[in-house]
């Protein structure tokens, strides 16, 4: 695997040196990512762990994903046209949504919802699902997404002993829950995120909990991890395509049936 070199220009802000990274990064920050108030360590770990996941590109060629969240959800999520597809693992609700334009539908008690009203509030809920669920899956790709602050706040190892780099992150107007922080262990040797506390403010110096990120898995060309102590995230599957009726279909779909990304 090619190793990309991280490129640093500096430039000077109201006198202030500060670093922004090339736009011809192997991994360049989403717009609104927080470049002038991250530091350039953490900005060098969220890449590293990026090309540890299997790199920018193969995050981006990444199509279709589904997984099983805690036995709650399952969800699907076409990465590329913004269709999601959670199904409620308890009851019999289902919500198609598309992501990017919150447009969907909703099938609740045996039959479709046809009420405006309802079918707004059930795709807000299937949304905000879907923004919590893929971030305890997909967080390590997320580390330069818009909004995010990143700071390094040293080395500490995780509570299994392992050595790693830690990076603090923040978060300005974006999400749910905005007032949100996070810290993430960055293991020296492989560089992959190996453990995450969870903080409800970013004012809070307690943890709400401290959960390990473990058994790594290659699906399709990036490796994803769904052990989290005692919540596991489980069934995940990689596919290059799905028939489209996943996406308009209320009948839940056996995706064993389907090849996954090699």
């Amino acid at each position: 695997m090619k190793l990309y070199t991280l490129l640093l220009l500096v430039v000077f802000v109201g006198g202030t040196p500060v670093f922004a990274q090339s736009k011809k990064s192997a991994n360049p920050p989403a717009q609104g990512f927080d470049l002038a108030g991250s530091d350039p360590k953490a900005i060098q770990l969220a890449d590293q762990v990026m090309q540890a996941m299997g790199g920018r590109k193969a995050w981006d060629n990444t199509h279709i994903i589904a997984w099983n969240f805690f036995g709650v959800r399952k969800l699907v999520w076409d990465k590329w046209s913004g269709d999601v597809r959670v199904d409620n693992l308890r009851d019999d609700q289902t919500v198609i949504l598309n992501i990017n334009n919150n447009q969907g539908r909703v099938f609740r008690n045996g039959k479709e919802i046809t009420e405006p009203d309802s079918i707004a509030k059930y795709v807000k809920q299937g949304k905000s699902a879907w923004i919590n669920d893929s971030y305890w899956l997909f967080m390590p790709f997320k580390l330069k997404d818009s909004g995010v602050t990143l700071k390094y706040l040293g080395d500490d190892a995780t509570k299994d002993g392992k050595p790693a780099d830690v990076i603090q992150l923040t978060f300005k107007n974006v999400g749910n829950t905005p007032d949100n922080k996070y810290k993430v262990w960055v293991d020296k040797q492989s560089h992959l995120v190996t453990q995450w506390a969870h903080y409800t403010k970013f004012t809070d110096e307690q943890p709400r909990f401290t959960l390990p990120w473990a058994d790594y898995q290659r699906h399709g060309d990036i490796l994803l991890s769904g052990e989290r102590g005692d919540r596991d995230i489980t069934d995940i599957m990689v596919f290059s395509g799905l028939p489209g009726e996943v996406f308009s279909d209320f009948t839940r779909t056996d995706f064993s049936r389907y090849p996954q990304a090699k």
